[in-house]
């Protein structure tokens, strides 16, 4: 696994940072992952052609990036069945709170948005309280 540095994050927040920007200024949308490919196929249709692009920009970007250097090893530590219950309350999270952690969290927050404080937070507490469960609570081991 490539180790953390400092430099490869500013240089990944800076570009979230300016992508979001961009997105916002030329489009007037937020860039929020769980609302564009909930919306792929419903949209209308001069809406799809950026979704898309967005979401094909997401699946070659790790191509792109394996050009320059290797991509870090993925090492998943759960089983399967976990990991599709966890995949499915997300989803079902992020349809309830109106958007996902790039939505709120990234955007929302960068527009001052209560909602997006409220749903951030409780994103990150739920985190804290799921990976606490896990590690130390009735459900170590899974």
């Amino acid at each position: 696994m490539t180790p953390f540095t400092p430099i490869s994050s500013l240089i990944g927040g800076l570009l979230i940072g300016v992508s979001t920007w961009l997105m916002i200024r030329w489009l007037g949308k937020i860039a929020g992952i769980s609302g564009i490919v909930g919306q792929l196929w419903s949209a209308r249709h001069s809406d799809r052609g950026w979704r898309f692009a967005f979401v094909a920009g997401l699946m070659v970007s790790p191509l792109i990036y394996a050009l320059a250097a290797p991509l870090p090893a993925v090492v998943i530590a759960t089983s399967p069945p976990v990991l599709i219950v966890a995949g499915l309350l997300v989803g079902f999270g992020s349809r309830l709170g109106s958007g996902c952690t790039s939505g709120h969290g990234v955007c929302g927050l960068s527009r001052l948005s209560l909602r997006s404080l409220v749903a951030t937070l409780t994103f990150m507490g739920t985190a804290a309280l799921v990976v606490w469960l896990l590690r130390h609570g009735p459900f170590q081991g899974y």
